[in-house]
C-alpha cells in the first residue's frame, strides 16, 4: 500500500527564499543522547600535542599552549558574536515553546533584553523565515498594538524517514508541525538486504522532499528511524534483530542510488544540511512528548512503550528523551520476564518481546504474524475457542508488560506509561493486566500515581520524531539561517 499527501503550492509571495541556506554540516546538532533539547555541555578531553592535559604542568610559570580556534575550544568564552547567537537562540526558544504567540514586548519581559535588541533579533528571524508576524492585536495599554510572533509555515522543513519490519515511511513537517508531504509503503523487511531496502527508502524520501519544496519549503535535514541499536555516531547500526541487520552504515546506504539508477555521486546533498539516524522508539517518544505537551500545556514525564514486531521503549523526563550515555537505553523488549521462557530473536530466553511483541502475540492468538490489530480485536469479541485463545494471548502480553514495566518504574522513578504502535489500539484490553502487575510489584505504587494510557501520535510516530529532530537544528542554531547582511 502506498499513501502520499501534499498540499497545493502556495503563491509565489508565500514561498521562502532559499538563498539564505546555511553552511552545510554533516552531523545533527545537539546529541541523540538527549533528544529534543540542545546539548549545552560537552565532555572535556585533552588538547592534542605535548602540551595537552596529560602533559605535566609547571605551575611556577604561565603555561604556553597553542590556542585552538574559537569553535574548537573546550569551553569557548563569550564574544560579541557568540552573545548574539545565544540571544537569537533564546528568542527562538521562547517563541517556539510558548503555547500562545508572543509579541516583541512579551519577549523583552521574558528575557530581560531591551526592546530594541529584541526587535533586531526578531527581524533576523523574520528574514530567515523562522518566524512570521500575525495581525496586530490591540492591548489595553499605551503604545502601538502588539504584533504576535509564531513559527513560520512552509519555509523550512524537517524530513523524517523510518524503515521498520513491515513498512517504510517518509514525512516532511514544517516549523509549525504541519505535514507538508508523506508517503508510507508496506513491505516485509524481515531478514532483508539493507543494500536494497535503504536506497529504496532514500528514493521515496527524496520524492517527499520534492513535494515539500514545491510548497516553498527548504529541507533543513533528515533523520532516519530504525528498530535497533544505533551507535553514538548517529549513523552506524550495530544490531536490529527483527530486521536481521547488523554493522551497517545507515546514512551511506540511505544516500546511495538504487541499483539501475547509476552509480554516480551520492544523494546526500538532497537530504538537507545533515543526515543522522536514531532508534525508532526514542524518536517516536519525542513525537509523543511533543503532542502531549501541546495538548496538556506542560512538559510530560512518562515511559513510552512501542509495540511493533518487537517492543521498544524510552524514558521521557520533562519532555526530554533520556537515552543513556551510549544512546541504548530503553530496550525493554529484551528484559527477562521468564528466564525459562521461549528463546527470543536476540538469543536470550524469556524476553518480554517473546510474549508481547507482535510475532509472539499473534502466534499465541492463533493469527498470522502479519495480521492487523483490528483482526485481533475482532476475534477477541468471539465467545468460542478462538476468542478465548486470543483473549488469553492478550492477558499474557499485558501481564508480561506489567512485569517489565514494574522493574523499569522501580529503577527510574517514572510512573506514567504511554502505549504506542500496535499497543495503542489494544490499550483498553492491556491496561487492567498491566496495572495489576504494577500495583503488586512497584514499591512506591501506593504513593505514586500509576497511569497507563494510549498514545495518539497517529501512524508511524517515529517519522514525526525524526522530522522534529531535524527541525531542532533550526532552533538550536537559528543564526545559520539568517541571510548575510
Amino acid at each position: 500500500m502506498t499513501h502520499a499527501t501534499s498540499e497545493p503550492a502556495p503563491s509565489a509571495a508565500s514561498s521562502h527564499d532559499a538563498g539564505a541556506s546555511p553552511a552545510r554540516f554533516r552531523a545533527a546538532p545537539g546529541s541523540m543522547m538527549r533528544l529534543g533539547r540542545r546539548s549545552l555541555t560537552r565532555g572535556f578531553g585533552s588538547l592534542s600535542g605535548a602540551s595537552g592535559a596529560n602533559a605535566p604542568l609547571d605551575f611556577r610559570r604561565p603555561q604556553r599552549r597553542d590556542r585552538p580556534v574559537h569553535d574548537q575550544a573546550l569551553r569557548p568564552g563569550a564574544r560579541q558574536e557568540s552573545l548574539r547567537e545565544a540571544n537569537l537562540m533564546l528568542i527562538t526558544e521562547e517563541i517556539f515553546a510558548s503555547a500562545e504567540p508572543l509579541s516583541r514586548a512579551d519577549l523583552s519581559i521574558r528575557t530581560g533584553m531591551t526592546r530594541s535588541t529584541v526587535s533586531r533579533l526578531v527581524d533576523d528571524l523574520l528574514a530567515a523565515g523562522i518566524v512570521r508576524e500575525g495581525s496586530p492585536v490591540s492591548v489595553h495599554t499605551r503604545g502601538r498594538p502588539a504584533v504576535p510572533l509564531s513559527p513560520a509555515p512552509r519555509t523550512l522543513a524537517g524530513l523524517g524517514v523510518e524503515v521498520n519490519v513491515d513498512f517504510t515511511a517518509a514525512r516532511a513537517l514544517d516549523l509549525t508541525g504541519k505535514v507538508l508531504a508523506e508517503e508510507i509503503l508496506e513491505g516485509d523487511h524481515r531478514s532483508s538486504d539493507p543494500e536494497q531496502v535503504l536506497p529504496a527508502a532514500g528514493s521515496m524520501a527524496l520524492q517527499v522532499a520534492v513535494q515539500a519544496r514545491q510548497l516553498g519549503a527548504q529541507i533543513v535535514g533528515t533523520v532516519l528511524a530504525v528498530p535497533g541499536l544505533v551507535a553514538g555516531d548517529e549513523r552506524s547500526l550495530l544490531r536490529a534483530p527483527n530486521l536481521g541487520w547488523h554493522h551497517i552504515d545507515l546514512v551511506d546506504l540511505l544516500c546511495r542510488p538504487e541499483k539501475g539508477q547509476g552509480e554516480g555521486n551520492q544523494r546526500d546533498a538532497e537530504f538537507g544540511g545533515f543526515i543522522s539516524a536514531g532508534n525508532e522508539a526514542k524518536l517516536a517518544a519525542l513525537a509523543v512528548a511533543q503532542e502531549l505537551t501541546v495538548a496538556e500545556g506542560q512538559e510530560q514525564t512518562f515511559l513510552y512503550v512501542s509495540g511493533q514486531m518487537g517492543v521498544g521503549s524510552s524514558v521521557v523526563v520533562d519532555g526530554m528523551v533520556e537515552a543513556g550515555p551510549h544512546g541504548w537505553a530503553g530496550e525493554i523488549g529484551h528484559l527477562t520476564v521468564e528466564p525459562s521462557g521461549p528463546r527470543c530473536g536476540c538469543g536470550a530466553t524469556g524476553c518480554l518481546e517473546v510474549y508481547a511483541g507482535k510475532r509472539g502475540l499473534m502466534e499465541a492468538a492463533g493469527l498470522p504474524v502479519h495480521a492487523g490489530v483490528d483482526e485481533l480485536l475482532a476475534i477477541c469479541q468471539h465467545d468460542d475457542d478462538d476468542g478465548k485463545r486470543a483473549q488469553d494471548a492478550v492477558v499474557r502480553a499485558g501481564e508480561a508488560l506489567g512485569v517489565a514495566l514494574a522493574g523499569a518504574m522501580n529503577l527510574v522513578d517514572v510512573y506514567e506509561v504511554v502505549l504506542g504502535g500496535e499497543f495503542g489500539p489494544l490499550t483498553h484490553l492491556l491496561r487492567p493486566h498491566i496495572e495489576a502487575q504494577l500495583h503488586q510489584r512497584v514499591l512506591a505504587a501506593q504513593w505514586a500515581s500509576v497511569r497507563v494510557r494510549e498514545a495518539g501520535a497517529g501512524v508511524a510516530p517515529a517519522v514525526n520524531g525524526g522530522a522534529l529532530r531535524a527541525l531542532r537544528g533550526v532552533v538550536d542554531a537559528p543564526q545559520l539561517w539568517v541571510p548575510a547582511a
